[in-house]
């Protein structure tokens, strides 16, 4: 009914739990659970357009890091402290 991977498992489960308890219930609606693991753009726009933002959101991040790192060695530096 599902394959090995819990990724795929659980909707699968979800879907025949909440199936089986509408059933009981007397009622005619249904729940359709479906996975994918990743968003599938089939517009060539919207996949540029969500690169070049993850793209530019990776950039900043990675301009902002290196001087975290500074701060804490001249943190470091002033109270003399040493790692063994």
């Amino acid at each position: 009914m599902c394959s090995p991977e819990p990724i795929n498992c659980f909707p699968v489960l979800l879907n025949v739990l909440s199936n089986a308890f509408l059933r009981l219930s007397n009622c005619s609606a249904r729940f359709r659970v479906w996975s994918q693991l990743f968003y599938t753009a089939q517009n060539a726009e919207l996949k540029n357009y969500i690169f070049f933002g993850l793209f530019t959101y990776l950039l900043v991040l990675a301009a902002g890091l290196p001087p975290l790192f500074a701060m804490s060695n001249v943190e470091d530096y002033k109270v003399k402290s040493t790692s063994c």
